[in-house]
């Protein structure tokens, strides 16, 4: 039998700028509930490099078309129709927010997500060689983030098209505007409170 979060939200997605949460909000909401599926858009958003390239965004089409056959695997699951996205990417998330029955937009203050991102451990998906790597990257990281409410308009990893995405959002919404912690309080609470 699922939980009443599930019944209620069973699809769902979560953005902010780089360092405001995302990936541990939506882990932890798969931690109590392991049968929903849990997908970080980073997976989907980029070509493969090998360590000398750049990394390149895939061309909007395919990312889609991948995004939409993850969808469609998991429409083959039991229970179906279960998911939660994060990322930063505009974009893509406003290719399945018709699908989504909850979105989560992370509005947190820019210095708060550069605290984060200085804390983050290391990522071991992202930086295969070790966390040297990851620690090398973070000065670009922080100016990336402090950049968030700069961008340009057109941008998908602007502050103005996340605030856009969720304000055209028609379904159930939450936006969170300070560091949240496990331990502070329940955000399956926060989430079922919802009107």
């Amino acid at each position: 039998m699922k939980s009443p979060l599930l019944l209620r939200y069973p699809t769902i997605i979560v953005f902010g700028n780089s360092g405001s949460g995302k990936s541990t909000l939506a882990r932890n909401l798969v931690s109590k509930h392991p049968e929903w599926p849990h997908l970080d858009l980073d997976s989907i958003a980029w070509c493969h490099k090998d360590d000398q390239s750049v990394p390149k965004r895939k061309p909007h089409h395919i990312a889609t078309q991948e995004l939409d056959r993850w969808i469609m695997a998991q429409q083959q699951r039991k229970p179906p129709e279960l998911w939660i996205m994060e990322g930063c990417y505009a974009d893509l998330l406003s290719h399945v927010a018709p699908k989504a029955t909850l979105t989560i937009f992370l509005n947190l203050p820019i210095l708060t997500c550069q605290e984060n991102a200085k804390a983050r451990p290391w990522e071991p998906h992202k930086y295969p060689h070790g966390k040297q790597d990851q620690d090398a990257n973070l000065p670009m990281l922080l100016d990336w983030i402090a950049d968030y409410e700069h961008r340009s308009k057109d941008s998908d990893f602007s502050k103005h098209a996340h605030q856009a995405l969720f304000d055209s959002f028609d379904g159930k919404k939450l936006e969170i505007t300070s560091n949240w912690s496990p331990q502070d309080y329940s955000i399956e609470q926060t989430l079922l409170s919802l009107n």
